[in-house]
């Protein structure tokens, strides 16, 4: 193994921690005694913060003890596996809500205005085209970039056909199937794996669907309003036709609703396959075996051509935004202010975040290397403006109950049409979040 055994014991424990996504247990909590890199916070100031990001949390754990060595501030961070919105509002249910909440973007659509202070004036607004801002007034901080694609393996590829493997060369969907083909004939019996997780499926493959579109709220209305056949749409059966080539070639096709998230992130990183959806997120996973060092992501083959096989999805991921209620003072806002700076400005903040995370940041002038291949991948098509922007407004149920009608085109229960009604008939009552 390339990681420390204690890094793969973290890793599996927090693997599993996802795979109970339905507990409704806040998980871990650090208390450290931290202060501010801006000097202003008192020493007898107590912060909490809010983790949603569950590959995150030891590290945030870790971070917030080295921190307090040098501050004065007593720091809290929690997590929670409850979906960001539910947790949250039993907080101010309670009139106990966090200093500092990591969210996702829709979250800070819906909260801000009511609960977060607006942090216009702060200096790092003039480093990050990411930040969120409602009504002129800047609420959410970016935590950092992330995206989606086709994860490969570049030395299992190249060890199995005998030519050097150039992602850019895999643009359609019979670019796609034509390498997989070859993977086959060389010996490779199944090159995909697919996770069957309801928020892989729901939130971030079909949601390609929508994010792809030249205007989604225009095209989430016409599913509502039915002007819009999704199983007609040519963007739904062009996606479509790549996941079915991720199906039909799954190690696990035969039990693909049983396998686990952590067998296939090994067997991709091992080189036992050579392809995966997913995100730069999950070398939070891959990271913890024997994993290939020539790895990348790539944008997801397709053939609508429309540019969008030659871009990955993603943008700002996770937010952090300020409580502004009575419940926290003027000290602990600024104690939150200047922490979010640190990890802006300081050096050791943006080595927390870069190296200790393997996060891609979400902040020009943070100018460490991306340490791990996936984000490297990400940073590069960040810079280029290769990125079709995520579209943050999803009801809160969409990845559950979408991902549930996936899981069964996956399983072979449904057809695509059958798939397609059923997301149709989701629409029919869902709306979009506040944006």
């Amino acid at each position: 193994m390339k990681k420390k055994v204690i890094a793969v014991i973290m890793t599996l424990v927090m693997v599993l921690a996802l795979a109970a996504c339905g507990n409704s247990g806040s998980g871990s909590t650090t208390a450290a005694t931290t202060g501010s890199s801006g000097g202003s916070s008192s020493g007898d100031v107590s912060i909490t913060i809010f983790n949603s990001k569950m590959e995150i949390q030891s590290q945030m754990e870790e971070m917030a003890e080295e921190y307090s060595k040098e501050t004065g501030v007593k720091v809290e961070v929690y997590y929670s596996s409850d979906t960001v919105a539910a947790h949250l509002s039993t907080r101010y249910a309670a009139n106990n809500p966090y200093t500092i909440s990591m969210v996702d973007a829709k979250d800070v659509y819906s909260l801000a205005a009511e609960h977060a202070v607006d942090l216009s004036d702060q200096d790092w607004v003039k480093d990050t085209t990411q930040a969120i801002s409602i009504d002129g007034k800047v609420y959410g901080f970016p935590v950092c970039v992330e995206a989606r694609g086709i994860i490969y393996n570049a030395e299992a590829i190249e060890k199995v056909t005998g030519k050097e493997f150039d992602p850019t060369t895999i643009k359609t969907t019979e670019d796609f199937q034509a390498i997989v083909d070859a993977l086959i004939a060389g010996g490779m019996e199944a090159p995909t794996g697919v996770m069957k997780e309801d928020w892989s499926l729901g939130a971030h493959f079909l949601a390609e669907v929508y994010e792809q579109q030249t205007d989604p709220d225009a095209f989430i209305a016409g599913i509502k309003d039915g002007s819009v056949k999704l199983i007609e749409d040519a963007k739904f059966n062009a996606l479509m036709d790549t996941f079915d080539v991720l199906k039909d070639n799954n190690y696990a096709k035969a039990s693909a609703i049983s396998a686990e998230r952590e067998v296939t992130e090994q067997k991709l990183a091992e080189g036992e396959i050579a392809f995966m959806f997913g995100g730069n997120w999950d070398w939070s996973v891959i990271n913890a075996y024997d994993y290939s060092e020539d790895m990348g992501i790539m944008p997801v083959p397709n053939n609508s051509g429309d540019g969008s096989n030659e871009k990955l999805v993603g943008g700002g991921s996770k937010y952090f935004f300020i409580d502004s209620s009575s419940n926290t003072s003027a000290e602990q806002v600024q104690a939150a202010k200047d922490f979010l700076n640190w990890l802006v400005y300081d050096e050791d903040g943006q080595e927390f975040v870069v190296e200790d995370c393997a996060l891609v940041p979400a902040f020009s002038n943070i100018t460490l290397e991306v340490a791990d291949p996936l984000g490297a991948s990400v940073k590069a098509y960040a810079d280029t403006g290769a990125m079709i922007g995520n579209y943050n407004y999803l009801p809160d149920d969409h990845y559950a109950k979408t991902g549930a009608s996936f899981q069964k085109y996956l399983a072979g229960q449904t057809d695509r049409a059958g798939f397609a009604d059923e997301v149709t008939t989701y629409w029919s009552t869902a709306e979009v979040g506040a944006h």
